[in-house]
């Protein structure tokens, strides 16, 4: 019965790119009954395809993970650039810098919440890889915030670094609160963290 289910489920998403596919099926499994016990033969089964497509774009297990959060970083990251690189005042540029990782990260939850669960369990060098990514992030909020300071926009007497640690825990702590069917959406939760970022640096 359940091989039938899986046979199904890849029938139907048949028209779906492999890649896109095998990644939707294996944040289903990983949410469904952690990383540890899905086996590359189930994630396979239910995408309704082979193992040798599988590893033709992925070359592991640990792939289909570090893949699942980093197209979200990357996403995040491609954002981040077009809000600080813009003509915009630095204090505009911070607050949609602030307010679009919140709402990212909201509308790919899932996806942070398991990769964060099962991230122990990657290879080293995965795990490398997405903190250098993820640090990469939050130097560029940081130099919106030092280039503020700079300019005498923000207030000098909080360290960047402090700031930008003190924001992204709070980011970082939505997966444990932060639900869809909730009293604010997304976007509303970013535009209310952007503003006591904004607030808390006020001169």
């Amino acid at each position: 019965m359940a091989r039938s289910a899986n046979a199904r489920t890849g029938t139907e998403a048949g028209t779906e790119p492999v890649p896109q596919r095998l990644l939707a099926v294996a944040t289903r499994l990983f949410a469904e009954q952690g990383f540890e016990a899905t086996s590359v033969q189930q994630i396979v089964d239910a995408a309704g395809v082979t193992k040798g497509a599988m590893y033709h774009y992925f070359g592991s297990k640990d792939d289909l993970l570090y893949e699942i959060y980093a197209r979200v970083l990357r996403d995040q990251q491609a954002r981040l650039e077009s809000a600080a690189d813009s003509d915009s005042p630095v204090k505009e540029r911070l607050h949609a810098a602030a307010s679009d990782v919140v709402a990212t990260t909201t509308a790919n939850l899932e996806d942070t919440i398991i990769f964060f669960r099962s991230m122990h369990l990657l290879h080293a060098d995965k795990q490398a890889e997405v903190r250098a990514e993820r640090r990469r992030y939050h130097e560029r909020v940081r130099g919106l915030i030092e280039e503020g300071q700079k300019t005498g926009v923000f207030r000098t007497d909080k360290s960047a670094d402090l700031v930008v640690d003190f924001f992204f825990g709070a980011v970082h702590h939505l997966g444990t609160w932060f639900r869809e069917d909730g009293k604010l959406t997304g976007q509303e939760v970013g535009e209310h963290f952007a503003d006591l970022l904004l607030d808390s640096l006020r001169p």
